[in-house]
């Protein structure tokens, strides 16, 4: 059934995590989050960026012997609790097309299973987090280990259409306004920012991406000291297309909780045609 923006509202749920290197620790930790998020009557259930593996210094030879497992896990689940999980981010050791990757890299996949199991969407991570911060650690190559990936993914489902995107994507506008060229509500942004660069950037990026398309902005994110050493901020968040923050954490392991209410979104752009009104043939210089 398709949705009703005027009179449906849709509960979603967010699972924040403190995940480790070890893939065993990781899954014993999220499944007891995704039963209990399931539990309580939510669409989807949303996980972080690296939920499975965070900081393994081979996510390689990580995807080489679970990956499959990994995601017979995920589908089964989600069969299992009929309920939609957007899984994060998991090293795979192939591209969409299923080619092998080279290098001895992976693909950072955000994977969507429907509440009957069905890998119904994979995302690729983009924009690869290669900087310099403040932190303990300095220095971050994540093209060391990850390939990018090529192409914007989107889903259409009976609760909302939502635009597929992974943490460092935030810092690159152009990504979420095609993404809402296409028609989506609701953008994912499973994350593991630092916490000097979270501190700093991280609710205004997600408030200025939900606002500047008026489209709902979800993210599932790391938070706390993990065994690697690494430091995330944390502050998973849903934040709506005026801006507001429905829902938001501190630091370690909890699940939120928010509505979304689809009138507030047709009604804001109704009254703020943004998307009609952006000119294409102005000089900028």
């Amino acid at each position: 059934m398709a949705l009703n923006p005027v009179t449906e509202v849709v509960k979603l749920g967010v699972i924040q995590m403190v995940s480790s290197q070890l893939f065993e620790k990781n899954l014993s930790a999220v499944e007891p989050l995704i039963r209990e998020a399931a539990g309580n009557k939510v669409k989807a259930v949303f996980l972080p960026e690296n939920f499975l593996l965070f900081a393994n210094p081979n996510p390689r030879a990580f995807a080489e012997a679970e990956q499959a497992a990994a995601k017979r896990y995920l589908s089964n689940l989600a069969a299992e609790l009929k309920c939609w999980i957007f899984a994060g981010t998991l090293p795979l050791s192939y591209d969409g097309d299923g080619h092998t990757i080279l290098h001895s890299r992976v693909r950072a996949a955000s994977l969507v299973f429907n509440d009957e199991g069905k890998e119904v969407a994979r995302y690729d991570k983009i924009h690869m987090f290669d900087v310099e911060v403040a932190d303990k650690q300095k220095r971050y190559r994540e093209s060391d280990t990850f390939e990018a990936g090529k192409s914007l993914e989107s889903i259409k489902t009976a609760f909302g259409h939502f635009g597929l995107t992974v943490c460092y994507d935030l810092r690159f506008p152009e990504v979420y306004q095609r993404l809402r060229n296409r028609g989506v509500e609701c953008f994912t942004v499973p994350s593991a920012f630092t916490k000097p660069t979270g501190e700093a950037h991280f609710e205004i990026l997600m408030r200025a991406r939900a606002v500047e398309n008026f489209c709902f902005a979800i993210a599932a994110c790391q938070g706390g000291t993990h065994d690697s050493g690494r430091e995330t901020y944390g502050n998973s968040m849903i934040v709506d297309p005026w801006g507001e923050i429905l829902c938001r954490a501190t630091t370690g392991e909890c699940i939120l909780y928010a509505e979304l209410n689809y009138q507030m979104l047709e009604e804001s752009r109704r009254k703020m045609p943004t998307h009609l009104q952006r000119k294409k043939d102005f000089d900028p210089s």
